[in-house]
């Protein structure tokens, strides 16, 4: 069981026989006499009424649920599959903390058949992602109860196996050729394993930052996937403006259609429509002229033909008064 756990079960402790002590105290006090029946009576009162009972049950409980588990995890990392898994996990969980699910992937075909880890996409190509830090010299280092002349040796080995790792993530994931971002990150899931590279490999990780290889420890991804926030921001506002982009061009090709056909009906069919319209109504006109011509005629000569009736009518009568004046009536 690690120390913190061991200082956690100590405070626990610490804390209930205090409180106890303060209790009985307080009963000694207000009887002003003590007595051994009533200080085994008062400390039986306190240990029944606040259950310590259970309450230290509970905690030796869990201390063993956590003996188990940091055990279990201990012997996970002392493999390198084990670490590596851990790693992944590790790795994959921060970038589900951060990131919008289409901005990440895990352990997929990248480019030029390369497959990391993880990698992220940003305005600056594809970030590559590698979370398989050699960590056996480390390890036995962690482990070493020799001199120390031997816990100098394996962490020299380990600089060496870290420099090793850093020039192949970055003959593998940095290739502007293939779009990807010119850095790429090598993920540590632990702060102790980074805090030693970062003090007795700072040259080491200063000349691989130079070609663009970033050793982060948790905290350091999670701060600079909070600085790609930013970016990703902008590459989406970059997407919806390029959707309103097309979404524009598309209906300037509708109005373009509309105009020519708006064209084509007025400049033929609307012009053509409005000559027939003034030929019809120049026919119209004549027509009408026409009718009005015949209806005139027919007016005045119906006229005519009256008055000439009229004429036919008044000669027999004028033809009887002449009779009679000649006396042939």
């Amino acid at each position: 069981m690690d120390s913190t756990t061991i200082s956690l079960i100590s405070l626990a402790v610490s804390f209930l026989t205090g409180l106890a002590v303060i209790v009985l105290l307080a009963i000694v006090l207000n009887r002003r006499e003590v007595r051994p029946h009533d200080v085994s009576s008062a400390v039986s009162e306190t240990w029944v009424r606040l259950r310590l009972g259970e309450t230290i049950g509970r905690i030796e409980v869990q201390a063993d649920e956590m003996r188990r588990t940091y055990t279990t995890l201990e012997q996970m990392l002392r493999s390198p599959t084990g670490r590596a898994s851990f790693g992944e996990l590790s790795l994959e969980v921060i970038l589900k903390d951060q990131l919008p699910a289409c901005y990440f992937g895990i352990r997929e075909k990248s480019f030029a058949g390369k497959i990391p880890d993880a990698h992220i996409k940003s305005p600056d190509g594809l970030i590559c992602i590698d979370s398989k830090f050699p960590l056996e010299n480390f390890a036995k280092m962690c482990d070493c109860r020799g001199s120390d002349s031997e816990k100098a040796g394996f962490l020299k080995q380990f600089l060496k196996d870290a420099e090793k790792h850093l020039k192949k993530v970055a003959e593998d994931y940095i290739c502007p050729e293939y779009e990807t971002a010119a850095f790429a990150f090598v993920f540590i899931p632990s702060e102790a394993v980074y805090y030693v590279l970062a003090t007795e490999g700072y040259d080491l990780l200063r000349q691989y930052v130079a070609r663009g290889v970033q050793v982060v420890s948790p905290l350091l991804l999670a701060h600079k996937l909070e600085l790609l926030k930013l970016g990703i921001k902008a590459l989406q506002l970059n997407e919806n403006a390029h959707e309103v982009l097309k979404a524009l061009q598309t209906l300037a090709r509708r109005f373009d259609s509309i105009e020519e056909a708006w064209r084509v009906f007025y400049t033929t069919h609307f012009r053509n429509l409005d000559k027939k319209a003034g030929e019809i109504d120049e026919a119209y006109k004549k027509l009408r002229k026409e009718f009005q011509r015949i209806a005139t005629d027919v007016s005045v000569n119906g006229q005519g033909e009256k008055e000439g009736v009229q004429e036919i009518q008044a000669e027999p009568f004028a033809a009887a008064d002449g009779g009679r004046d000649l006396g042939l009536s």
